[in-house]
């Protein structure tokens, strides 16, 4: 879609939204880290750090003093590391091994590898039933992990590519399926897909958020983001959040979702209220700057980045200039 296409579904599609003043989110610090790729992040809450995973390991950022610890917890083609076991354990994706690796979170020795399908990406805890969703991107369907017993206690076939996902914590998940536009609904009790929800004006969904008090989704596609009832599938609103969203959080005590868009070098923060959501602010961050998590505590934000080089002929992505790698920490 291009953008002129855009502009006119956020005219049509986003219901209007009372005025207010913008939060005036900006970049407040930089954490400098090693070298290399990164994908997914998340807070742990236990231990108050930021979990990372930074090319073929887990780095761990303190977050009362910033220090880094790279190389936590090794691994090949890390995508995905989320705290579990009450801050215990780290489980990590590994889409190299094809596999879920349950790691101590202090010292990052590996207690446990669980096989999944091909190509485990994002992961998501399911306070409902307990157990960890795995979204095995290649393979198109979603491993389900009991934390307790470190062991795969069932999947979902879903088919397609399988992005971010979501929980409502009764029970559904919601995944986006990236090659189909659609976020699939899935039952986790019946282990099926009860429902598909197609997204007009949204092209390759990635992240994925849960807003509990309205019930309704937030997915990030490429170019625009659409903000989509949970009990229906009915597209909201439709919003122009900038090119390369690989990520959006929703934070539920401010109200407030946020896209990075990592081609556009900016983060959208998006007023959402009761099917209706509007851009309150676009703040400046980096060209790469596509995942994000967000620390509910503070409402501080992290996004991985570096500086890149030009782009070869031939070349999928430019590339990374040594001694660049850090997290932008955004906070208003």
């Amino acid at each position: 879609m291009n953008l002129l296409a855009i502009a006119l579904a956020v005219t049509l599609a986003a219901p209007a939204m009372p005025a207010q003043a913008a939060p005036h989110y900006q970049v407040v610090d930089h954490i400098a880290g090693p070298d290399g790729g990164w994908d997914l992040l998340s807070v742990d809450p236990a231990n108050h750090r930021l979990l990372v995973a930074h090319g073929d390991s887990v780095m761990a950022v303190d977050l009362a003093t910033k220090a880094v610890t790279p190389g936590l917890s090794p691994g090949a083609g890390l995508h995905d590391v989320i705290s579990v076991n009450g801050g215990r354990e780290m489980l990590v994706t590994s889409a190299g091994a094809s596999a879920a690796i349950f790691a101590d979170a202090i010292t990052g020795a590996t207690l446990a590898t669980v096989k999944t399908g091909a190509g485990p990406d994002a992961e998501v805890f399911d306070p409902a039933s307990g157990l960890v969703l795995v979204m095995d991107h290649r393979a198109g369907d979603i491993t389900l992990i009991d934390p307790r017993t470190h062991q795969a206690v069932g999947s979902v076939v879903v088919g397609g590519d399988l992005e971010l996902a979501a929980v409502d914590g009764a029970g559904r998940a919601f995944v986006n399926v990236e090659n189909k536009n659609e976020i699939a609904v899935v039952d986790i009790k019946a282990r099926k897909v009860v429902a598909r929800y197609p997204l007009p004006g949204c092209d390759g969904p990635t992240g994925l958020a849960y807003d509990a008090a309205d019930r309704q989704l937030i997915a990030a596609c490429d170019g625009a983001s659409v903000l989509v009832s949970a009990t229906t599938g009915k597209v909201l609103a439709t919003l122009a959040t900038g090119a390369g969203a690989d990520g959006v959080v929703f934070d539920a005590q401010r109200r407030l979702a946020f896209v990075p868009a990592g081609r556009a070098g900016a983060l959208a923060v998006v007023s959402v209220s009761k099917g209706a959501a509007a851009i309150v602010e676009t703040v400046p961050t980096r060209f790469g700057a596509r995942t994000l998590a967000l620390d509910p505590a503070s409402g501080r934000l992290y996004l991985p980045s570096a500086q890149f080089g030009p782009l070869a002929a031939g070349a999928r992505r430019p590339p990374m200039i040594p001694g660049t790698f850090e997290i932008l920490v955004v906070a208003p």
